[in-house]
């Protein structure tokens, strides 16, 4: 059986959920990265962007993870393109980096791919989960600052994501799992600082504390 957040709780995980999103006005960029993970939906909404005209060439990349192999178990990268084929994106559009187990390297491999594919881009849109657009930012400013980065994912409230998912407890687990790593990236040479607001940091605490912590380094 699922757990199920108190009132409490469930603020807390809206406050974060809302830090997590940079809500950054996307425009037309010279290349797309979709970011790997567990969810499908950052594919289908790549499609949307491509379809609306956002890029003409996307990168999709990841390989797996304990928490997509069962689910994409010949990669990340490899069930995204996939499942972008069967929404009308053209092959042609597409590129597979298969490798990256984490997002510097999804940042880093991809850049070496599109280069090797003679591309050279001046502006990137990154597509994650909406609760990974902030960490996805502050990587790729650290480890491809002379691109302009863009920050998207699907445009859900933190209730319609939970529904999509299935496990709200989960959910909240992989946000605090992902604000601590935008708290502590920066020292370790990953990411660019972003400042966390008190009650941000005050809401991360008391969900540690309620044991939403398996996602922690």
């Amino acid at each position: 059986m699922t757990r199920q957040l108190t009132d409490v709780e469930w603020q807390d995980a809206e406050l974060v959920w809302d830090f997590h999103q940079v809500h950054h006005e996307i425009s037309a960029c010279d290349v797309a990265i979709a970011l790997g993970c567990n969810d499908i939906g950052v594919a289908e909404y790549a499609a949307e962007l491509y379809h609306r005209g956002m890029f003409q060439t996307v990168v999709f990349t990841g390989a797996t993870s304990r928490d997509t192999a069962a689910i994409f178990p010949r990669g990340e990268a490899v069930h995204f393109r996939e499942r972008a084929l069967e929404l009308g994106v053209p092959d042609t559009a597409i590129l597979v980096e298969p490798e990256a187990a984490n997002t510097g390297a999804n940042v880093t491999l991809s850049r070496d791919l599109l280069i090797g594919a003679g591309l050279t881009p001046d502006s990137v849109l990154l597509i994650s989960m909406p609760y990974m657009e902030r960490r996805a930012f502050a990587t790729c400013r650290r480890l491809w600052p002379e691109v302009a980065v863009t920050c998207t994912s699907a445009p859900l409230t933190l209730e319609e994501y939970v529904k999509t998912i299935g496990d709200a407890a989960e959910v909240v687990d992989m946000m605090i799992g992902d604000l601590q790593r935008v708290m502590i990236y920066p020292e370790r040479g990953f990411a660019i600082e972003q400042p966390v607001p008190p009650a941000v940091a005050a809401a991360f605490d008391r969900l540690v504390a309620a044991g939403f912590n398996s996602r922690l380094l």
